[in-house]
């Protein structure tokens, strides 16, 4: 491989110019990507009510751009591999913001779940390079902080588009709510177009290579590849597994508030979505703690406090419910910062596509639990979900033991190293 990466060049440091301007341009790209991508979330229960659907088929109005962005991380690494990190988020998220904006005047259910596929189509190139551009153009040594801010802007942008839909859709409605996000999310867009620095540590494939061997045949082997390593395997159940709880949990949160014994008016319970700071904040924390401690250990106790978060939600009491759900949230974003962020050092090559197939996984997870836990509200309340998500996390939790012991990264690094 030859390219146009500097040959000396080990990752923008800590504290210069260009790492700051990479950490807020991909902070904004995250707040651009997940305030559209969920801001449908907050308005579930008007959007029901608006179009006379069941609450288990509005939420695929959630789960249809999910599966978009899980459909076209794979094909948007491929374009990153072609044309570079950069250039392929920048049409991305200029997409993204394009869908966006026309999502919330769609006329029929049929045509709003279309728009949401199209938006999560263009929005998969965010998600599936992010983390390769961030590996690198930053030392290896920060790698996990930096990864770590880009998660928190995802947490910063899924709440600041559920927060704002969600109290316009009661007091004027759901489409105003949304469009409103969407221009959020342009202006976020154009932060990470401007802030953004060129790449320096990429490296464009030799027009040899291009010109022997199909592109489709290349990447056929590279996941092959990522899909036959059990550690990676263990890294995607995580996606999987967890986001699908996490999605579930959020998207019948509401109706949970405003039907008995609470009756929570819309423009309240969306403020449950601030449960996502802890977010923002757990999963900053959780890479300050991986060098020390050992991704595995963070990791296992994350998920911990994930399950207990999940409990004391059984409570029938709101400010029992809010503090549960801020343990629950702080413990699942902790986990994926963990998980996203070791993919880099267990994929030693094909590193688009492994992240990619992280992003697959985790996004099919969110469409398929996320959707499917509905029925299980719909049968039995709040407690069968919960018993759900619980499930999927012990779950997470069993595969990372079996099959992310002894793995790079899982064992705290020496005191060398953190010096």
């Amino acid at each position: 491989m030859t390219g146009s990466a500097d040959s000396d060049f080990e990752g923008h440091r800590h504290g210069s110019t260009d790492y700051k301007n990479l950490i807020l341009a991909l902070f904004a790209a995250g707040v651009a990507t997940f305030s559209q991508l969920y801001s449908l979330q907050g308005v579930l229960p008007e959007l029901a009510r608006n179009l006379h659907i069941e609450d288990s088929h509005a939420a695929l109005a959630v789960s249809a751009a999910t599966l978009g962005l899980a459909i076209a991380v794979i094909p948007w690494s491929m374009v990153a591999d072609r044309i570079g990190r950069l250039k392929t988020m920048t049409y991305s998220i200029i997409g993204a913001v394009i869908f966006g904006l026309a999502v919330p005047w769609s006329p029929t259910f049929e045509w709003l779940l279309l728009l949401r596929l199209g938006e999560g189509l263009v929005l998969g190139g965010i998600p599936a390079v992010a983390l390769v551009y961030l590996s690198e153009e930053v030392t290896r040594t920060h790698a996990a902080i930096a990864a770590a801010t880009y998660v928190s802007g995802t947490t910063i942008g899924g709440l600041l588009g559920r927060l704002i839909a969600g109290p316009l859709s009661e007091f004027v409605n759901w489409r105003i709510g949304t469009f409103v996000v969407s221009c959020l999310a342009a202006v976020a867009a154009l932060i990470f177009i401007k802030k953004a620095p060129q790449p320096r540590g990429f490296q464009h494939p030799q027009q040899s290579e291009l010109e022997n061997e199909t592109a489709l045949k290349r990447i056929t082997g590279k996941l092959t590849w990522a899909i036959s390593q059990p550690a990676l395997l263990a890294i995607y159940a995580q996606g999987f597994l967890l986001m699908g709880g996490f999605v579930a949990t959020y998207n019948y949160l509401a109706f949970r508030l405003e039907a008995p014994p609470f009756f929570v008016p819309a423009s309240l319970a969306s403020l449950m979505f601030t449960a996502y700071l802890a977010g923002t904040w757990s999963s900053r924390q959780a890479g300050k703690f991986v060098l020390p401690f050992g991704r595995l250990t963070v990791l296992l106790a994350t998920l911990v406090v994930a399950l207990i978060g999940l409990a004391i939600t059984l409570f029938e009491s709101i400010p029992l419910i809010i503090i549960g759900l801020l343990i629950y949230t702080a413990g699942f974003f902790g986990a994926h910062a963990v998980a996203s962020g070791w993919i880099g050092r267990l994929a030693t090559h094909n590193r688009a596509q492994a992240t990619s197939l992280y992003n697959l996984f985790y996004y099919v997870g969110s469409s398929l639990f996320g959707w499917l836990i509905g029925y299980a509200f719909t049968a039995a309340g709040w407690p069968l979900l919960v018993a759900c998500v619980a499930g999927l996390v012990a779950l997470a939790g069993a595969i990372a033991v079996v099959l992310l012991r002894n793995q790079p990264g899982s064992a705290p690094q020496p005191r060398e190293v953190l010096s």
